[in-house]
């Protein structure tokens, strides 16, 4: 792998995994228009590293939310602290990871359709289906009022409700941040939670399939030649997705998501002739 590819792979990958456009749909789209020789097959580390850059972008994004989260639950388990508050309601830092938990459920499904899926990687007219089902959901949402459901008030109901639309948005096409966000406000979610709980709730996501994708690298062997290119690949996708998901995170709080809903219908179009002449 050149660099240059790698270093435009991280780059698409930086962008789109944190948009709410689909980084799987224009990876497909890319490769077919500009016929990249990419065959991920033979580049499961750098699937790999490039998921472990995304991961270190939303650490450091959210990563006051996340140390709280995480030493508030630890500190419960081990019996250091209470697991409730004064009124003898669940920690809100608890009942989060609860919440998020429980919304990572749904994942288990996508085990059992996995092949299937995999499957319309290379479909781009399904693509393209699904990139303008995507910009329908985003517009959609622009019409909601902000909710006032937060991690002290969401129900269960509602966090299985947003997993299982991510694990629905593992089709390509799909948008997994522009489905949850949505699906997170049509169930009363307040706008900033919707967009926090998203992007904590991709990191056991990610985390599962880079793990899963890990095991299958170091089975099928590394071309170690191709270290350089992966890590220069890695480090734009780490440095891209960081500043991508800062600027989503303010732009939702500002506006609405028209224009995005707007830019998966255009690439819609794109992927429908694409999957015409080619």
């Amino acid at each position: 792998m050149s660099v240059l590819l790698a270093a435009l792979l991280g780059l698409i990958q930086g962008l789109t995994e944190f948009l709410p456009v689909s980084s799987s749909g224009h990876l497909s789209i890319i490769q077919n228009i500009f016929s990249l020789g990419y065959d991920s097959e033979e580049h499961l580390l750098f699937d790999v590293m490039l998921h472990v850059a995304t991961l270190i972008s939303v650490y450091i994004v959210y990563r006051k939310e996340i140390t709280v989260m995480a030493t508030d639950t630890l500190n419960a388990i081990l019996g250091r602290d209470s697991l409730t508050d004064d009124s003898g309601r669940m920690k809100p830092t608890i009942r989060g990871v609860f919440l998020l938990v429980v919304a990572t459920l749904p994942l288990v499904l996508v085990v059992f359709v996995h092949s299937l899926v995999e499957k319309l990687y290379y479909n781009t007219f399904f693509i393209a289906i699904a990139l303008a089902v995507t910009g329908g959901l985003l517009f959609a949402s622009t019409h909601f009022n902000d909710g006032k459901k937060t991690e002290k008030t969401a129900t269960v109901a509602d966090a299985f409700l947003v997993g299982l639309g991510q694990a629905i948005a593992t089709l390509p096409g799909l948008s997994r941040s522009g489905t949850t966000i949505t699906v997170g406000m049509t169930c009363g979610f307040r706008k900033s939670f919707a967009v926090r709980f998203s992007f904590l709730l991709s990191i056991p996501a990610i985390l599962g399939s880079t793990i899963l994708t890990l095991v299958s690298a170091l089975r099928d062997g590394v071309n170690w030649g191709n270290i350089p290119a992966y890590i220069i690949g890695m480090a734009v996708a780490g440095v891209v997705g960081y500043f991508s998901l800062s600027f989503f995170k303010q732009l939702v709080q500002k506006g609405s998501l028209k224009f995005f809903a707007y830019y998966c219908w255009a690439a819609s179009v794109v992927a429908l002739i694409v999957s015409i002449v080619t």
